[in-house]
């Protein structure tokens, strides 16, 4: 396999995290860009990166660069995946991918034609436990999967300076939170839920602070979806289905399940994967796809998830006006 030289642009909690797990696999990031160049300086110190621009705009431009890994605010990874896939390169693109439909397809027509790999960090494409249930589900053990429940809610205070609440840096509980929650039933789900029922609550600024939502798909498959930035809820998945129900907790990063048997009343702990590990099984995944393995990346259920965010959002960031 190719030795893929990765740069990051950003440098908050998940790009730190994102240096620790090519750490973890033994290599390295080969640059760094930050819009604040001392910030950028300051992580390259920390991580023992060599190369540091001094306009963040040069990543893209870098011949050395393989792939970059997007981890800004959601409102400006369109402009950046753009100029990277003009310039060749791979990206990996923090959730949520784009603000609406409208951008990622355009960024996925782009990137059909210069031939790049692009891909959304959703962990729950990528975490083992993830794939080894899906393989128990397929082997029909449980029968089909009729109902799934979803939880994430987090107490934020009313800081309406923050990427939280603020419409000017795409904040709002659908884009921070309700990606991993209808990733998760994208998952499992036989096919895209295609009609949609919800109630959005707003904060004070008019970003989405409460959703609830009901799903359902073509086969009958239904989902129903709460979440909360100012109302704390655990991370929890349930999928019922007609002979047993698997409940996970913390599910954005899982490792571990519990699947309950109704037959013989048995509940069944099964892991694979670790906690610690959520981005390293990513950037795995990613460097796969970057070598040519297909599908790895399942950018076909972020497009999926996306559709299902722009249908619901009832209100406009200022990049969409």
């Amino acid at each position: 396999m190719k030795d893929i030289k990765w740069a990051v642009l950003g440098t908050g909690v998940i790009a730190n995290e994102m240096a620790q797990a090519l750490i973890k696999k033994g290599k390295s990031i080969y640059s760094v860009a930050n819009r604040t160049h001392q910030k950028a300086v300051e992580f390259a110190k920390k991580y023992n990166i060599n190369k540091v621009y001094e306009d963040m705009n040069d990543v893209f431009e870098d011949p050395e660069v393989d792939v970059v890994y997007i981890t800004t605010p959601h409102n400006t990874h369109y402009e950046f995946m753009i100029k990277a896939i003009n310039n060749g390169k791979h990206i990996l693109v923090e959730k949520s991918i784009t603000l609406n439909t409208s951008e990622l397809s355009r960024v996925i027509n782009l990137a059909e034609q210069r031939g790049v790999v692009v891909a959304e960090a959703m962990t729950i494409y990528h975490m083992p436990i993830y794939k080894k249930l899906k393989e128990m589900l397929n082997s029909g053990v449980l029968g089909k999967v009729n109902l799934i429940t979803m939880n994430f809610g987090s107490f934020k205070e009313y800081d309406m300076n923050n990427r939280f609440f603020n419409p000017n840096l795409a904040g709002g509980a659908m884009l921070d939170i309700g990606v991993y929650a209808l990733s998760f039933i994208r998952w499992f789900m036989d096919s895209k839920p295609d009609k949609c029922a919800s109630q959005t609550k707003s904060a004070p600024t008019g970003v989405d602070e409460q959703v609830g939502l009901l799903l359902m798909n073509d086969e009958g498959q239904m989902a129903s979806v709460m979440l909360s930035l100012h109302s704390k809820q655990p991370k929890r998945g349930m999928i019922s289905c007609e002979k047993g129900y698997i409940e996970i907790m913390e599910y954005p990063r899982a490792w571990e399940a519990a699947i309950h048997y109704v037959e013989s009343g048995e509940t069944q702990k099964i892991t694979a994967g670790e906690n610690a590990d959520a981005l390293v099984y990513e950037l795995e995944d990613m460097e796969r796809a970057i070598n040519g393995e297909h599908g790895c990346m399942h950018l076909d259920y972020t497009w999926d998830v996306m559709d299902m965010m722009t249908g619901v959002r009832n209100f406009k960031y200022p990049e969409e006006m």
